[in-house]
């Protein structure tokens, strides 16, 4: 991590849904410094990782930082920061109200999908919620054409042009801006100011998008989020509801961004500040959205344990095991990060390079409920306010209170942080007189059902919702090893996380991007014009690291191709060698074609 600048502090935040964690790095602290704060809690700070940077300045300098002053930043190197603000936000469908606006005719596009039936013979199918309110058409067309109707078309009335991939485009009609000037207005009277663009083939024509968005953000409209800038790629379905996910969440991650920037003085704006993003890579808070930042904290807990755990701890390949209070991400390093074009998470579709996570909604603060006679976990979230029943907030059952009553939560090694004065260990008492209230409700459900049955014990039920949470985090687990051929006793489980210790045993018994569109058949001639595009593709990505303060010599890449057979619309990513390396895509692409068949 380089030397530290003698008297500045550098500080690595994970901010999670439940519990923010800052580590320091302290001129003349060999070990550095680590402290442990509630997300939420609105009784005694603003903001958890202002609040954890100022105690730990506040230590390290002796002097007092009143809460409202603002942070002062002299003493200060770097910030890095990795957060699950917008994991949360779409895992409990808490982001902005947005609209999509579609092209003339496809009103359904995003709601009809991909068509994908994961339970294909089931009859009581449940989609998840669509995250905008509203679709909206606008009068606008282009087509793509073969280069023999382009001789056809000379002197029609559409103009033929070049598209961004090199495709030839046809206009067919022209957007129509006063059209949907009205339109865009009454979304705006009902509320609606976040607007995601999906508009037919603007992967490789975007001015009509872009017109668009200069016409939406003209109007009022908060923020506006266009395909074909965020994931230039072919497939009007996965843009389209990338679009709509940073729509969505950007402004999210916008408002906590602005809240946590305005707590610093004005030195903020030397300091080098970056947020982890869902590729593994760090991004200024200025080009950090919502499409990008799915996976922040989880992509950190990637980057962490790939770097201390393999070849150093043990040689086998790793599986990442992240639970924390809302969602449990798992994910597999065999010396190589894990990278997917597209992905899907909590029902949203995401094409955007991210590291392969996958997250489920179940961690220590997943709600418990006993529904129909079934023990229920989640996907609701207790939070970090008011949290589980033990964080003495009045909250809910939770998962980690049920592993409090098992014992495998000891208060005596937990942060006794709670309380009006945040000095009180977790409430052991309390928790157990849920747990028993609860015991009557389902003792009594199963009398009503069999006279003879049996009185379940606290202890009983507390195991039976850790059994449940268990096996819904065991899922991923067989995605990520088993169903991509991995046998799952080859790895090791590396767990880590607020509850991820706590089910481990249980569970192991049962980077900076750049992309854009280039179409053309493989050959001589079109990869030898893919060089050159990965040579421009590179400049600018080592422009934008070196601009963030990384040196040459610290900086390595790696291409993909998106190939597919011709006639085909689903494209497998293929890691790409340096041109030294005298290796074919060609001959990577059927390897990873038959691996994927077996």
């Amino acid at each position: 991590m380089g030397s530290v600048i003698e008297g500045k502090l550098r500080f690595c935040i994970d901010r999670g849904g439940t519990f923010t964690d800052v580590y320091a790095e302290i001129p003349g602290h060999r070990n550095g410094q680590v402290l442990k704060l509630l997300s939420v809690d609105p009784l005694n700070y603003d903001d958890a990782p202002v609040e954890g940077i100022r105690r730990i300045l506040e230590e390290f300098t002796g002097e007092k930082i009143p809460r409202s002053s603002k942070i002062p930043t002299e003493k200060i190197e770097w910030i890095r920061m990795g957060t699950t603000v917008a994991t949360n936000a779409l895992l409990e469908r808490k982001g902005e109200r947005i609209a999509v606006c579609v092209t003339q005719g496809f009103r359904d596009l995003l709601q009809i999908g991909n068509q994908a039936r994961p339970k294909i013979f089931d009859l009581t199918v449940s989609k998840p919620s669509n995250l905008y309110e509203e679709v909206v058409e606008v009068e606008e067309r282009v087509e793509l054409v073969q280069e023999k109707e382009e001789e056809e078309n000379q002197g029609a009335s559409s103009p033929i042009v070049k598209g961004i991939s090199g495709e030839l485009i046809k206009i067919v009609k022209p957007l129509n801006e006063e059209a949907l000037k009205p339109v865009l207005k009454n979304l705006l009277e009902k509320g609606i100011s976040c607007l995601a663009v999906v508009l037919m083939h603007s992967y490789t024509y975007p001015q009509h998008e872009q017109q668009v968005e200069r016409l939406a953000l003209a109007l009022g409209f908060r923020h506006v989020s266009i395909s074909s800038g965020l994931s230039p790629m072919v497939r009007a379905v996965p843009r389209g509801l990338t679009a709509s996910v940073d729509a969505y969440l950007t402004p999210v991650i916008k408002d906590y961004l602005s809240g946590f920037i305005s707590k610093f003085d004005e030195g903020l704006g030397k300091l080098n500040v970056l947020f982890m993003q869902s590729d593994g890579g760090l991004a200024p808070e200025s080009t950090f959205s919502g499409h990008k930042a799915i996976l922040s904290g989880p992509a950190g807990g990637v980057v962490g344990y790939s770097q201390t755990l393999f070849d150093l701890e043990t040689e086998k390949p790793l599986i990442g095991f992240d639970m924390g209070g809302t969602s449990t991400d798992v994910s597999r390093y065999a010396g190589s990060y894990e990278q997917v074009l597209e992905t899907q998470i909590a029902g949203a579709i995401i094409q955007a390079p991210q590291l392969d996570i996958n997250t489920v909604a179940a961690g220590g603060g997943s709600k418990l409920k006993f529904q129909f006679g079934a023990f229920q976990v989640g996907p609701e979230s207790v939070g970090a306010h008011p949290g589980p029943v033990c964080y003495r907030k009045g909250g809910e059952l939770a998962i980690t209170d049920a592993n409090l009553v098992l014992g495998y939560v000891i208060p005596d090694y937990f942060p006794s942080i709670f309380g009006p004065n945040e000095d009180q260990p977790l409430d052991v008492k309390s928790t157990r007189e849920e747990f028993q209230k609860l015991a009557g409700n389902i003792n009594a459900y199963q009398k009503n059902q069999d006279p003879a049955a049996k009185d379940m014990t606290v202890e009983e039920i507390a195991l039976g919702f850790v059994d449940v949470a268990n096996e819904t985090m065991c899922r991923p687990i067989r995605q990520l090893t088993e169903m991509k051929g991995h046998e799952t006793k080859n790895h090791a489980l590396a767990c880590f996380g607020g509850a991820g210790p706590q089910h481990a045993c249980a569970i192991a018994r049962s980077l900076e991007e750049a992309q854009e569109p280039y179409a053309a058949v493989y050959a001589t001639e079109s990869t030898f014009e893919a060089s050159q595009r990965e040579a421009v593709l590179l400049k600018q990505v080592k422009q934008k690291l070196q601009s963030q303060g990384f040196k040459e010599e610290n900086i390595s890449t790696e291409t993909y191709l998106n190939l597919r057979y011709e006639g085909t619309d689903t494209a497998i990513m293929i890691y790409g060698y340096s041109r030294a390396d005298g290796k074919d895509f060609a001959k990577n692409f059927n390897l990873n074609k038959y691996q994927r068949k077996a």
